[in-house]
């Protein structure tokens, strides 16, 4: 999922004596960060008193409600964390190395061979290949060897009782709670990230109930400490979201000399037709369609995404995680991992820049959802299209090159 770090600025107040100062010791007024410490504490516990109610209703009971927030107070690095905001975006070359580095590579070998009869079982049971699970393993928790040091129902208390999506975290929390009442976690076991992502699997409380399996068969989904578990709801997670049994993610390719960059999305045989080959020599699947993917620009590797790959998205909608998982999976099965050369001397549009192109391309009436500067799949599709009308290669990647040319319009 980088960071502003939240300031407290004190306020130092100048004590002027005066005749009645000396009379006795005078009554010191609260300071100010003791009001809003207790205006916080207050509206926590308000907020507390309001969702008993909602939380009985769902089938909550008093004993879980009242041991889930014993000594339980508002959590002030949560709150600082959802004021955090990006301003570096990471190549993806770096991102991409640090998701394959040899430490997490030689743990992935240990723990597979560790585990290899529930990934084996796991693999079959669903139908996804086993690559991606233990990719999705690695990227999210290291294999599970961090699964974040939060208390979920401290951050999801927190966060809903301070307005930050407020609905949401309410609801996320009373799914919480309900892990709690039907006893898959001990209470003092119920650890997660900030937001309240929870266990290897890093699920919400809601995908939990809609996704976790007890694999092992203990009678407890545990998703913080049995891997069978984690590893089959990780894999039922993908399945229910729409993954396709025997269709790969993707792989990297070559493009032939004189390819027609305009188009985008077509069958395997018609990439073949094309002149499209695979980089690693072996030969294109017989059936099933794929798009082109330029993660770096036309100069850098370039794949053929699948739908699985859009499947691997859905746990993180972002193209440089779903190529972190895909690739660490293909490591990990001995694949020999992306062979074409990053763009390395063509530096990333910064955050301003991105939010700049994209209300370029706004003026020009395309439809690129919101300014954020986050490059989506509408961003991309804009631009592609400019590209092609301006003479450029329609890769859809932000360089500065194309930065220039939509400042000239």
């Amino acid at each position: 999922m980088r960071r502003i770090s939240l300031f407290f600025v004190v306020i130092a107040g100048l004590i002027v004596a005066s005749p009645a100062a000396f009379a006795g010791p005078a009554k010191s007024e609260p300071s100010l960060q003791a009001k809003s410490s207790a205006k916080s504490s207050d509206r926590f516990s308000g907020f507390i008193e309001r969702l008993w109610p909602q939380a009985r209703a769902q089938g909550v009971s008093r004993t879980t409600f009242d041991a889930a927030f014993k000594g339980v107070t508002p959590d002030a690095e949560v709150i600082a964390l959802t004021k955090k905001q990006s301003e570096f975006v990471k190549p993806i070359w770096e991102y991409l190395a640090s998701a394959t580095s040899s430490a997490r590579l030689e743990r992935g070998q240990r723990v597979m061979r560790e585990y290899e009869q529930a990934v084996s079982a796991v693999e079959a049971h669903y139908g996804v290949d086993r690559s991606v699970i233990l990719g999705v393993w690695g990227m999210e928790t290291n294999f599970g060897s961090y699964t974040g040091g939060k208390d979920v129902i401290h951050s999801l208390a927190t966060l809903a009782s301070v307005g930050y999506r407020s609905t949401y975290f309410r609801d996320e929390l009373i799914n919480a709670l309900l892990i709690l009442e039907e006893r898959h976690v001990a209470r003092a076991d119920f650890k997660g990230s900030w937001a309240g992502a929870m266990g290897q699997t890093q699920f919400m409380p809601s995908s939990f109930w809609r996704f976790a399996e007890d694999f092992d068969g203990d009678g407890h989904k545990d998703i913080w400490k049995s891997v069978p578990d984690a590893l089959a709801s990780t894999a039922n997670y993908l399945k229910e979201n729409g993954w396709r049994s025997g269709q790969p993610w993707g792989f990297e390719v070559t493009l032939p000399k004189g390819f027609d960059y305009r188009v985008h999305d077509a069958s395997f045989a018609e990439w073949r037709m094309r002149g499209v080959t695979r980089a690693d020599g072996q030969a294109l699947p017989q059936d099933g369609q794929a798009s082109v993917s330029y993660p770096a620009g036309a100069d850098g590797p370039i794949f053929l995404v699948t739908s699985n790959f859009n499947v691997i998205k859905r746990y993180n909608a972002s193209d440089a995680y779903a190529l972190g998982v895909a690739n660490l999976g293909d490591l990990l099965q001995g694949g020999s991992g992306i062979q074409a050369a990053w763009p390395t001397e063509d530096p990333l549009l910064a955050i301003s820049q991105r939010i700049e192109l994209q209300r370029a391309l706004m003026r020009l009436g395309y439809d690129v959802g919101k300014a954020d500067g986050l490059i989506g799949s509408r961003t991309r599709e804009a631009l592609r299209d400019f590209q092609e009308r301006a003479g450029l290669r329609p890769d859809g990647y932000p360089n500065r090159r194309v930065l220039e040319a939509l400042k000239l319009n």
